[in-house]
């Protein structure tokens, strides 16, 4: 069967309840596979069948509910309700000036003309919602704020033209005014929350300079196509991915990777869209444009994650499904007990039924999980640390195990000169100027190795007149009347080359796992170079932090137990399980993973990808290969490891956000529901909450918990 995704826009949700209703009523039509509506984020992700049903006719579901999808620019939801706010508080604050110092006969009609537009203007959108709600058999929080607002409004406006008795008209205004101005507030609030993606989205330039026919025309990125030769001035944005061409430069990458050091462009490397152009003019090839260039991926990743759900926000989301029903029976409850029962007046009895639908908004209940989900995830993005849903980001936080793969992820999975030995009275350049004339034309990883190591130190390489390369022994050359040989013992053996006063070094670098090299001229040894798969920056810090923090660390290789095991001896690190194949690393995974315990693996290669997904949590680095991008749970950007413990402590701090808003809001409602029903008002008769408190106090809750989970943009892992 074939599926297809999509995301929608949704306006017009005031609470997460909203987006329960919305995810209850679409999961239910056929054709919709998967659906999953975030109320902060305003998006729902879709999986659906497009022979059974198409985009358009969920759109018209979805609005069919009384809600706004794809219609309306980011903004325009918000900046009506400020309009209609600010019409409610004029109103508002006109009636409670009135009820407060100004008393005539009369009033009560005008009040009656001021909170009208207040009741059905100002609080349409509620009246809306509750509408197309009830229609499809939910019940939502806007429910609760029409029923209270409703039933002040119209009982004043009976006592206004029909019988005798107070009016409530300062109630229902007023509350419909904080409310409004709360989900205002709370609105603009999480949308602070995801200002790092927001940036992100921002990043891209809007135009590109390409060269067309020989001249040099700017054109909308848009427009860009893969081929195309671009060309980016310093201080300019790179504004697709490519390969450089000419030129040299230095790119600021910190938007994508959050690495702070600029990173060096020379003709052959790669540039990634939205990144700076710092210092020379560059001339890239385009290889990735539109929706394939790598911020639109990481974007789309983010996005994917924002409209996931932690497993925690399953119980919130329970509660609040069941939790408003049961408010409107409370309250109705709440009614009859002190009107039938205890023998209070009406009014009073309407008062602590307004109260307690009021109160007890789920609001708090049902944002104190996704908001701290949705900073987490954004503080995250920011560190070039992607988190492909929030399960992952959740689990991460009860991690136990981590294993790490050596070539590639601890170490930079490519030869390095490590040692240069020059003998008989030869100097280090002359003999990297001789070993990398041989090596020039080779092609061979260790030959790269010793070509870049020569370049690194100024020498210069000319070329060989002659050059051969004998497989599994070395290379030979010839340079001016020097006869060139470069390689391992074998070849020094064959050709009769003394070594013995050599053999304890060669010896002594081996035992450290490194591939030694030896130089002769005219059949003499000059020269001993070895060459290593040396240790990624970080890599000791990382394990470092992570043993402290009580984990244990495995290093899991194919390489040899004795390079295996020189390399876990500088890193300190305790357990090596090595010479394992790839499809043995998923068995060694499971053994880990008995008992329950929760297990990650680290990796960047094609052979890794098994044991990403047969880990718990898979992290791939960001410079491997798609196949091992696509199976890990965590994307680290950039090749730092150190964002492995960045990314653990972070989910620590989310959980532990969550944990307080959730207490928070249970506690809230625990608290505030008993004391509008008036349950103290027996023993002290002036205990009891006013509808105008509890409208406040609700909204006090909401930010509470949102401003909670904003303290995570100052995280830093220590």
């Amino acid at each position: 069967m074939s599926t297809k995704k999509v995301i929608l826009k949704i306006e017009g949700m005031c609470c997460p309840s909203c987006a329960i209703a919305i995810e209850h009523i679409l999961a239910g039509k056929r054709g919709v596979l998967n659906i999953m509506v975030e109320f902060l984020t305003k998006r729902a992700a879709l999986e659906y069948n497009p022979k059974e049903i198409e985009v358009n006719e969920i759109i018209r579901i979805i609005r069919g509910l009384g809600y706004k999808a794809m219609e309306l620019e980011g903004g325009e939801e918000i900046r009506k309700g400020w309009h209609l706010l600010f019409l409610g508080l004029f109103l508002s604050i006109l009636i409670l000036t009135l009820e407060l110092f100004f008393r005539f006969p009369e009033m009560k009609y005008l009040l009656f003309l001021l909170a009208t537009p207040v009741q059905f203007v100002v609080g349409f959108p509620f009246y809306k919602r509750t509408y197309y709600g009830l229609r499809a058999k939910t019940i939502t929080v806007d429910t609760l704020y029409i029923l209270s607002t409703s039933v002040a409004y119209f009982y004043s406006v009976t006592t206004t033209f029909f019988i005798h008795g107070p009016t409530f008209y300062e109630v229902a205004a007023v509350l419909i005014t904080t409310v409004s101005l709360g989900m205002l507030l709370e609105d603009v609030a999480c949308k602070r929350a995801g200002g790092a993606i927001m940036k992100l989205m921002e990043l891209a330039p809007r135009t590109a300079r390409v060269i067309k026919e020989g001249k040099e025309e700017d054109i909308p990125v848009e427009e860009v196509v893969v081929g195309n030769i671009v060309i980016v001035r310093p201080g300019e944005k790179i504004p697709v991915d490519g390969v450089v061409i000419e030129g040299y430069s230095s790119v600021d990458e910190s938007m994508i990777s959050g690495e702070p050091i600029p990173v060096e462009k020379k003709a052959g490397d790669e540039v990634i869209g939205a990144t700076i152009n710092k210092t020379g003019i560059l001339k890239f090839q385009a290889t990735k444009v539109g929706r394939d260039t790598m911020l639109a991926q990481i974007v789309d990743l983010v996005e994917e994650a924002l409209n996931s759900k932690a497993p925690i926000q399953r119980l919130a989301d329970r509660v609040v499904q069941y939790f408003t029903p049961a408010v409107l029976l409370l309250a109705l409850l709440t009614f009859s007990v002190w009107h039938f029962l205890a023998g209070e007046s009406i009014q009073f009895a309407l008062l602590a039924l307004v109260a307690t639908l009021v109160v007890a908004c789920p609001c708090a209940l049902g944002i104190a999980t996704p908001t701290a989900v949705w900073v987490g995830i954004s503080k995250g993005a920011e560190r070039g640390i992607l988190f492909k849903d929030a399960k992952a980001l959740e689990l991460i936080s009860r991690l136990k195990c981590v294993i790490f793969d050596k070539t590639g992820t601890l170490t930079l999975g490519k030869p390095v000169v490590t040692d240069v030995i020059p003998i008989n009275g030869w100097e280090e350049r002359e003999v990297l100027k001789f070993a990398a004339i041989a090596e020039k034309n080779s092609g061979h990883p260790l030959g790269e190795a010793v070509v870049q190591k020569a370049k690194e130190m100024g020498v210069e390489i000319p070329d060989a007149h002659y050059f051969i390369a004998i497989p599994g022994r070395g290379v030979k050359a010839r340079y001016n009347d020097k006869e060139i040989s470069l390689g391992n013992s074998k070849l020094m053996e064959e050709d009769n080359i003394r070594m013995d006063f050599i053999t304890e070094r060669i010896k002594r670098l081996q035992s450290q796992g490194k591939t030694v090299m030896i130089l002769a001229i005219n059949e003499k040894a000059v020269g001993v170079i070895a060459v290593a798969d040396v240790l990624k920056d970080g890599s000791s810090e990382v394990i470092e932090r992570l043993r402290r923090d009580g984990l244990e660390v495995v290093m899991l290789t194919g390489d040899s137990k004795r390079t295996a095991m020189f390399i876990a001896k500088e890193l300190n690190m305790n357990r090596v399980i090595a010479e394992v194949l790839p499809r043995e690393k998923v068995a060694v995974i499971k053994s880990l993973q008995e008992g329950g315990k929760v297990v990650a693996m680290v990796g960047d290669g094609i052979n890794d990808a098994p044991a990403l997904t047969q880990a718990d949590i898979g992290i791939a680095i960001g410079s491997g290969t798609d196949i091992a991008k696509e199976a890990g749970n965590i994307i680290l950007v950039s090749d730092d490891l150190r964002n492995v413990d960045y990314a653990l402590k972070l989910s620590r701090k989310t959980m532990n956000k969550i944990k307080q808003n959730l207490i928070w809001a249970f506690s809230y409602n625990i608290i505030t529901i008993p004391l509008a029903a008036g349950i103290l008002y027996p023993v002290f008769h002036m205990v009891i909450l006013p509808p105008m408190v509890c409208a406040i106090a609700m909204v006090v809750s909401d930010l509470i918990v949102v401003g909670n989970s904003l303290l995570l943009r100052g995280f830093e892992a220590k």
